[in-house]
């Protein structure tokens, strides 16, 4: 059997700053209705920024939601039609001050499908030059360097909690196991 749902009616029931929430009501493939409550972003970039040296750049700042510093890859929120790519570079840019020779994309991610609409586009970023960070007016943020295997110690530790931060960490390391 084929899952789908079918969208019968649709209410924005909170538009913001970053997000919009709509209620939806649905057609299931098997022919009841339900309700959905949909988060819709605009997305986001996360890259897994490796220096010459073989460290792996994370940034250090408070996440309000969770009310503790997270430590985790540059990342981003896209602008509305923008390309990943172009929000990569520029991201890394202003976080880490550092621009990439090389990058690899490692694809798309759905950070909680169950009921957020947002999609991040991952990167491996290779081939740095240092230069200087400029965040976003309102971000704080400190930039620090760790090894490789010190990272994915501290995933399996539960030291970095960060979705986007462990998928990314965890496709860097089969990808660079390739080369």
């Amino acid at each position: 059997m084929k899952f789908f749902e079918k969208q019968l009616e649709s209410k924005t029931v909170y538009e913001g700053i970053i997000v919009n929430i709509r209620r939806d009501i649905v057609e299931l493939s098997n022919g009841k209705k339900s309700e959905r409550e949909i988060v819709e972003h605009p997305g986001g970039v996360g890259i897994v920024a490796i220096t010459d040296e073989q460290k792996v750049l994370l940034v250090r700042q408070f996440r309000y939601p969770m009310q503790e510093e997270t430590l985790e890859i540059p990342a981003g929120k896209l602008e509305y039609g923008e390309d990943p790519y172009l929000c990569a570079v520029r991201e890394l840019s202003e976080e880490t001050g550092y621009i990439a020779g090389r990058y690899i994309d490692f694809g798309p991610m759905y950070p909680s499908p169950g009921g957020n609409g947002e999609i991040l586009y991952l990167y491996l970023a290779l081939d740095l030059q240092k230069g200087e960070m400029h965040p976003d007016e309102g971000e704080l943020l400190s930039l620090e360097q760790y090894d490789f295997d010190e990272v994915i110690a501290m995933i399996m530790r539960n030291e970095l909690k960060d979705a986007k931060t462990i998928v990314g960490i965890m496709k860097a390391k089969e990808w660079l196991g390739t080369i």
